[in-house]
């Protein structure tokens, strides 16, 4: 399985999100890229931006598509993309889902996915403040 793995995110979060993952782990297993989506920009070329790119990293395996806000140009840019491609796309990307992905370079789409949304819930720890703190 080669999943190819693509962040459409407003300003630099994805190129970030990925560079600190990459830090973390010291290799990135799949072939990612990051879109960044100003917010004066050509939706439409952004589009084919992004279209362009999936076309680049799909290998015959699908590609998962990480946004930042349902709902934003990056997530609608996202969610066009499956029209054309073999995509999957999940809203509320964050470090602790990327680096689950990460971690299983080897899933199929679907699983992958799961582990993703996995992640992302297992990733957000709440600490209660203590009285007096």
């Amino acid at each position: 399985m080669t999943i190819g793995l693509l962040l459409i995110t407003h300003g630099n979060l994805g190129r970030e999100m990925l560079d600190t993952v990459n830090g973390i782990l010291r290799q990135c297993p799949l072939q990612a890229q990051a879109i960044s989506v100003s917010s004066d920009c050509d939706p439409e070329a952004m589009y084919a931006q992004a279209s362009g790119i999936c076309t680049g990293l799909d290998r015959g395996d699908g590609i998962l598509v990480l946004t930042d806000l349902f709902g934003s140009t990056p997530s609608n840019i996202a969610h066009r993309l499956t029209g054309n491609h073999r995509v999957a796309v999940i809203s509320g990307a964050n470090i602790p889902m990327l680096l689950r992905i990460l971690n299983y370079p080897e899933m199929d789409l679907e699983h992958l996915c799961e582990k993703a949304a996995s992640g992302a819930r297992d990733g957000v720890i709440v600490t209660p403040c203590r009285p007096g703190s």
